[in-house]
């Protein structure tokens, strides 16, 4: 941050400022989590884009067809104030939205979309928001931008300065996908004109590519102020131009004390470095503390340079200079030499970014917020503390997080946190401020192009004083047949406030009843869904609530496995004989082949999915593509940006190469199958894993086609090798529902893993590290009652348990319990220490220490504690590497 000098001249100068913050219990420390709490004002928006706050609470919002909503803070209600007729399609449509900075008086409201009737033509338009209406009548035309209508990176936001300035983001308006992800510089003249940016982000003539900075005129037009990047009558240039050089800058912001404007760049989608091409691809977070060019299309990230590549002979030329970057191509009207190429303050890859590895890898798209500053807001109770204070907010669409930058005096990247890392984000959109200094926050939705349920308007408030309590509820049912009693339970519901506590009052959503026990049960009669609602209020008269459904009526499916042998470990390369068989109460008996079973094998580091005993466990394919972030632009049965995965399932359900076929267009892309929308190659994901998706696409409309697997029969055993690799079997039904309630389903699970477990792969630990030297994986044990768990192992037909250990100076035992660290004591080992080392093999290094386990048909959660009499410290720990479970 930067550093303020002469501290005590300053607060004589203004005692007032300095009381305050002598009053800000956090102008330091940073305050917890749980001081902010993210309250949600309005949903279910098709594709909004962004908001303004007004200062009275309301809130304006747009939407990319063409609507504009306000939510009124009164009220809690949310409605449509205006209409434009705008052209929809790609990324155009309604995209950006900036109120006047003299609004409460002069009531201008500035819009820039695509209208409908313009071919060729985006505009910024002013005009009247007077009764909570749009005057459509009003339109007075401020600046027209001129684009090649139908492609790519319209970008569209608009945001003044503080002093009247209006700023409007343009994309390239150039399809990637021709160059391959690389930077599209396609100078052919047979070609389209979108496949060659250098006619627009590298062309100083030309306003796409930009952010432009203009000054509004009352009788419409607009004029140029002083200090951008081409002075008035300057050959070749259009002097509007402020930021040139920019790809799709969705997302940005002007800081209100000293100008700086810092937004977020969409980055090419290239995954792999290619000598003769240029760089992966890069989002980036930039920062302008003046006018300059920025790169594209010939840099990105940290100034990386791309080549001159000749498109017709396939020829790579040269590699272009940051210092001196030229625009020889022929469809450039501007100058042809340029401005040197400025950096990006922060860039980072689809891959976990060397510089930047906080930022995590996968999807990306890189937005930026406001810098806040505490003293330019309300002293409300809701604003934000010190701690903040000029840090930039910054926020990823794709990766749903949000971080604070902190710069250094000269606005160089310092450091950056994670923003509540604990709250879910669901694709942030826009963010701003409010009047009180709490945060308003526009989350678009899981799909992208859908009027996606999860879409909202949410509001971050702070609590420097009394917190509300925090609620959580819980039942050990939520379903089932009428009557149905249910026991509900408020653990976890607590108040931050030490001197504070919390009453309870339950609705039952049931004729009105009612409890205030903490932790009651109730009984539902009849058939039907009821909304379960717990408020906490604490003694300030502060409260909040939380809400659960209990479904009556209809009993969910039990589904059961009988799996020959062990149920947790496969002992080499065998037949297992297996069997699975559904029951449930209303659909009387079920035809095993009803039965839907699967059978995967998944190599190491896969993070295994947890299921409740009523919950549908993903599969392997469907989790795969949640990670990988796919669900933005395919919905399993919501049409996107591409086709949802019903529909491809059942396009090529009867297509033998299919799978084969399909692989090959998410790895390397392609077009023109579901409509004109070009879906980028995705090289960076594992090929294996890739095939895996494929399978879940295409089991949707043909559920046997991957597995294919009898209700009973044997199962060849095949993939032995991998220490960490195990077999999921899932066998799920679902019932036809009953009584007005939907229909359940219920999967059973089976985990089979090798048995040589990883004790660093514990699926807990208490007083355990988990050291990992010169790329070792093992724990240590830290305390006498230290210990290790592992879920879902069955001891059945295990005679031994090896480890493989390192005691160092300890003395002391292992113990196996079941169920818990205290639970009964199944097993347990002779004392362990250095010298129990065999004297025959290595006297150095791990060694083998083995016990008998007495027989038992124990199957459930596994503790493995270590118990000592002696001294642990830093420098003597019990470590222990791995254990072989044998039969």
């Amino acid at each position: 941050m930067r550093k303020y000098l002469l501290v005590f001249a300053v607060c004589s100068l203004s005692f007032w400022s300095c009381e305050n913050k002598q009053k800000d219990p956090f102008a330091t420390e940073k305050p917890d989590e749980s001081r902010f709490t993210k309250i949600p004002l309005a949903g279910n928006f098709n594709e909004p884009m962004e908001i303004e706050v007004l200062d009275n609470g309301d809130v304006l919002i747009i939407e990319r067809h063409g609507l504009l909503k306000l939510y009124q803070e009164e009220s809690g209600k949310t409605i449509v104030v205006g209409e434009l007729d705008v052209f929809p399609e790609r990324e155009d449509g309604l995209m950006g939205m900036a109120k006047d900075p003299n609004f409460s008086k002069n009531n201008w409201l500035y819009l820039y979309y695509a209208p409908a009737s313009e071919p060729v033509k985006n505009r910024i338009s002013r005009f009247d928001f007077v009764d909570n209406k749009l005057d459509l009548a009003s339109e007075v035309k401020i600046l027209d931008v001129d684009l090649f209508r139908g492609c790519c990176h319209s970008a569209g936001a608009l945001e003044f300065d503080a002093q009247g300035n209006l700023y409007l983001g343009i994309g390239d308006d150039s399809t990637p996908f021709e160059s391959s992800n690389f930077n599209p510089i396609d100078e052919r003249q047979d070609q389209p004109k979108n496949v060659d940016a250098q006619r627009s982000s590298g062309n100083t003539n030309d306003l796409r590519g930009s952010i432009l900075r203009i000054k509004p005129n009352p009788e419409g037009g607009y004029s140029i102020p002083e200090g951008n990047l081409f002075p008035v009558g300057t050959p070749k240039t259009r002097p509007e131009i402020y930021v040139k050089g920019n790809r799709n800058p969705f997302r940005y912001s002007i800081d209100s004390h000293n100008g700086n404007l810092y937004w977020g760049e969409v980055g090419p989608d290239g995954s792999e470095d290619k000598e003769g091409r240029g760089p992966r691809g890069y989002d980036e977070i930039n920062v302008a503390t003046g006018p300059g060019y920025y790169g594209w299309p010939y840099f990105v990230g940290n100034n990386n340079a791309y080549w001159k590549y000749d498109f017709a002979t396939k020829e790579s030329l040269f590699q272009f200079d940051p210092k001196a970057p030229k625009n020889t191509s022929p469809n450039n009207t501007g100058m042809e030499d340029l401005p040197a190429a400025k950096p990006a303050l922060i860039y980072y890859p689809y891959a976990e970014s060397e510089e930047f590895p906080m930022l995590g890898q996968g999807g990306r798209n890189a937005m930026a917020g406001q810098v806040y500053y505490r003293e330019d807001y309300d002293a409300s109770e809701v604003r934000f503390p010190g701690y903040y204070n000029e840090k930039l907010f910054i926020y990823d669409w794709m990766r749903n997080w949000i971080f604070t930058v902190s710069l250094t005096e000269n606005f160089e990247y310092d450091t950056m946190e994670r923003f509540m890392p604990e709250t879910h984000f669901e694709k942030p959109m826009d963010m701003q401020f409010g009047k009180d200094g709490s945060l308003y926050v526009l989350e678009y939705g899981t799909f992208w192009r859908a009027n996606n349920d999860d879409s909202g308007l949410y509001r971050i408030v702070f609590s420097e004083g009394n917190r509300k309590p925090e609620v959580k509820l819980s039942a050990d049912k939520t379903l089932g047949a009428a009557p149905l009693t249910v026991n509900f339970s408020s653990e976890g519901t607590q108040d931050l406030d030490t001197d504070d506590q919390v009453s309870f009052l339950w609705e039952f959503g049931e004729n009105g009843a009612t409890s205030t026990e903490e932790n009651p049960s109730h009984s539902f009669d009849k058939p039907g869904i009821y909304k379960v609602k717990l408020t906490a209020t604490d003694l300030q008269g502060e409260a909040a609530t939380s809400f659960l459904e209990v479904k009556v009526g209809n009993e969910a499916p039990s589904v059961s496995i009988a799996w020959e042998g062990n149920r947790s470990f496969y002992f080499g390369k065998e037949a297992i004989n297996y069997s699975v068989t559904a029951a449930d109460k209303e659909d009387g008996e079920i035809d095993p082949a009803q039965v839907n079973l699967t059978i995967d094998y998944l190599e190491g580091g896969y993070d295994l999915i947890e299921m409740g005993h009523q919950e549908e466990v993903l599969s392997i394919g469907e989790t795969y593509i949640n990670e990988a972030g796919c669900k933005a632009c395919h919905g399993i049965s919501n049409e996107s940006v591409g086709p949802d995965y019903t529909s491809v399932s059942e396009k090529y359900k009867n297509d033998k190469n299919a799978k084969s076929y399909l692989i090959d267009k998410v790895r390397n892309g392609g077009s023109g199958v579901w409509g004109e929308q070009i879906m980028p190659g995705h090289t960076h994901l594992d090929e294996k894993r890739v095939g895996q998706m494929v399978d879940f696409v295409l089991s949707i409309a043909n559920p046997n086609a991957v597995s294919g697997l009898a209700a009973s029969g044997k199962y060849q055993i095949e993939n032995t090798e991998d220490p960490e690799g195990f077999y999921m079997v899932q066998a799920a039904y679902e019932d036809k529902g009953a009584n007005g309630i939907p229909a359940i389903k219920t999967t059973s699970q089976l985990k089979l893993r090798n048995t040589t477990v990883s004790a660093y792969s514990a699926d807990g630990i208490e007083n355990v590290a988990r050291a990992n030297p010169e790329d070792e994986h093992y724990v240590q044990f830290t305390a006498s009652g230290s210990w290790l768990l592992f879920r879902d192992i069955d001891l059945n037909q295990i005679k031994n348990i090896t480890l493989s250990i390192m005691p160092g100076n300890t003395v002391g035992k292992l113990q196996v319990r079941a169920g818990s660290p205290d639970g009964e004591l199944l097993a347990e080992t002779g004392s362990l220490r250095k010298d129990s080392r065999p004297k025959s093999g290595p006297q150095e290094g791990w060694f083998n220490a083995s016990f008998t386990i007495p027989p038992t048909d124990y199957y459930g959660d596994l503790y493995f504690v270590y118990v000592t009499d002696g001294s642990i410290s830093i420098w003597g720990t019990f470590n222990l590497n791995t254990l072989e479970f044998e039969r």
